[in-house]
């Protein structure tokens, strides 16, 4: 199973602030539109999101398709086969994905903890 790039989506109360915080500890803008309240961070392989009043609370996200610089990579686990490989296994799927589709789709699911998990793919 392929889950695809990993980052922290961080819910934050003031992007602006919270950009300068993160580039103090080295971080990069990697994607991402401060007007729109979200971007997306880098610093080597650390991948953070910042989300400014889009989110309740902070997300684990896995990105299939994509590599820790948000590029394509040619071999992945559809979002669609991870998400019937999960339900099959068990683990309850909050919002799913359509199963019958193709290309971009996302699920998301709680771990034990009630931690959020996304699973979001692109293409």
């Amino acid at each position: 199973m392929k889950i695809g790039a990993f980052s922290v989506s961080l819910t934050v109360k003031d992007i602006q602030k919270s950009k300068e915080f993160y580039e103090k500890l080295g971080f990069e803008a990697l994607g991402g539109n401060i007007e729109q309240n979200w971007l997306i961070l880098k610093n080597e392989n650390c991948v953070i999101g910042l989300f400014q009043g889009m989110f309740e609370k902070n997300i684990l996200t896995f990105n299939p398709g994509w590599n820790q610089n948000a590029e394509n990579v040619e071999e992945f686990t559809d979002i669609r086969d991870l998400q019937k490989q999960l339900k099959e296994q068990g683990i309850s799927i909050i919002n799913e994905a359509n199963e019958s589709g193709s290309g971009p789709a996302s699920f998301t699911l709680e771990d034990p903890d009630g931690n959020a998990i996304l699973f979001d793919q692109h293409r």
